[in-house]
């Protein structure tokens, strides 16, 4: 009996140890996983972060001004609006260079009605007029600046050519874009060759209703876009 009984508690004591074993084995097992997928985590985060971060460490030696014209208030196709279709596009480039913004505005706005502001800028354009700005920028500094503006009749806003003829663009680099209903960018980038003399990149065109309201796709042509310009060469 004492035989039986001594064998029965060897049994059990080997069982129990090999349970013991077996669950640290996948304690084990479960934390060198659970390491592996956290190494795996903080590997993709980095990628990400680098990739996110490539357009911003190339350009870096350049100095980068993202002056823009954009009106807000009431737009063709888009109704009332906070922020400008140009505005929209003008902080996308900035996210994704670290380049600065200046806002060209007039010093008088124009009137938030679309049909009475339609007027005054037909009028101005007619007259050829180059209104004064509400404030002025020093692009002394700048190496490459982008100029947004949205598309009005074919051509740029009068307030435009107003920044253009008051700064020296003789040593820089111009990147046109803009924002538009169909018409794309015109002959914008020509007028801006012959006013400014500056070495001029290919520009960007987008809609503004796809500026409001298709925002991913707006984003996703100006990473296109900025890759493709090789700002560091």
């Amino acid at each position: 009996m004492k035989k039986v009984l001594s064998a029965i508690l060897l049994f059990m004591m080997i069982v129990t140890f090999s349970a013991c074993e077996n669950s640290e084995s996948f304690s084990q097992t479960t934390k060198s996983n659970a390491e592996k997928e956290q190494l795996k985590t903080s590997a993709d985060i980095t990628t990400n972060s680098l990739e996110s971060s490539d357009l911003m460490n190339t350009t870096k030696a350049n100095k980068i001004l993202i002056a823009y014209f954009s009106r807000a208030d009431e737009n063709y196709g888009v109704g009332v609006i906070e922020n400008g279709n140009t505005q929209i596009i003008a902080e996308m480039i900035a996210d994704e260079t670290g380049g600065d913004l200046f806002h060209i505005e007039r010093d008088t706005p124009y009137s938030a009605d679309y049909d009475e502001c339609t007027d005054e800028a037909k009028t101005e354009q007619n007259n050829n007029d180059r209104p004064t700005l509400k404030e002025t920028i020093d692009i002394t500094e700048y190496d490459v600046i982008f100029l947004g503006y949205p598309n009005w009749w074919g051509d740029m806003p009068m307030p435009v050519y107003t920044f253009l003829e008051e700064n020296d663009f003789s040593d820089k680099t111009v990147v046109p874009f803009c924002t538009h209903a169909g018409s794309e960018l015109s002959s914008t980038e020509r007028s801006i060759k012959n006013t400014t003399g500056a070495t001029l990149l290919d520009g960007l065109a987008i809609s503004g209703t796809t500026a409001q309201n298709e925002q991913d796709e707006a984003r996703k042509s100006v990473r296109e876009w900025l890759d493709n310009l090789n700002l560091s060469e």
